[in-house]
C-alpha cells in the first residue's frame, strides 16, 4: 500500500532550484483563538504574527522544528469565507500531522480537549487517528512505521 504522505518537492531542471509548498492557508474565525489552539493543544510554534493594517495579520504556525509547509491562519472576513470555516475540504481529512511520539501527542491532545473521531488504529504505513481542529477540520495524526 502506498503511503499517504508523498514528498512532492520537485527539482527544476538545469539550475537546481527546489520548489516546495511554503504555507497552507487555513480559514479561521479569530487569530488569537486559533493561535491558542495550535500552540496549546497541538504544541505548534508561532512562527510569525505581523500586523498588516485594517485588522489583518500575517499569522504563521508550524510544528516545532518543522522544515515542511506551515499554516497561514487567515481570518475569514466575507460571508463566503466564513461559510468555509471548519469545512475547507467537504468533510474529508484535510491535513496530516506527523509525529515521532504518537502516544505522547495523543495524550496531550486529549488532555487539551481535542476531539477525536475514532480510536487510534494501526495501518500498514503506521499508527493513525483522525481528529478535528477547533473549527471542525479533520486531520490525521500519524506516526509512520520505520522501515
Amino acid at each position: 500500500m502506498s503511503a499517504p504522505w508523498i514528498d512532492i518537492t520537485a527539482q527544476k531542471k538545469g539550475n537546481d532550484v527546489a520548489h516546495s509548498i511554503a504555507h497552507l492557508a487555513l480559514v479561521v474565525r479569530d487569530y488569537d483563538e486559533a493561535i491558542a489552539f495550535f500552540t496549546g493543544a497541538l504544541r505548534f510554534s508561532l512562527v510569525e504574527d505581523t500586523p498588516l493594517g485594517g485588522g489583518k495579520r500575517w499569522v504563521v504556525v508550524a510544528p516545532p522544528g518543522s522544515t515542511g509547509a506551515s499554516l497561514l491562519l487567515a481570518r475569514a472576513v466575507t460571508p463566503e469565507q466564513q461559510s468555509r470555516i471548519g469545512d475547507q475540504t467537504g468533510g474529508r481529512v484535510f491535513l496530516f500531522l506527523h509525529t515521532r511520539d504518537f502516544a505522547d501527542d495523543y495524550a496531550h491532545m486529549r488532555a487539551h480537549g481535542v476531539e477525536f473521531t475514532e480510536e487510534p488504529r494501526q495501518e500498514p504505513y503506521g499508527r493513525v487517528v483522525v481528529f478535528r481542529d477547533l473549527y471542525g477540520n479533520k486531520w490525521d495524526l500519524v506516526e509512520r512505521k520505520h522501515a
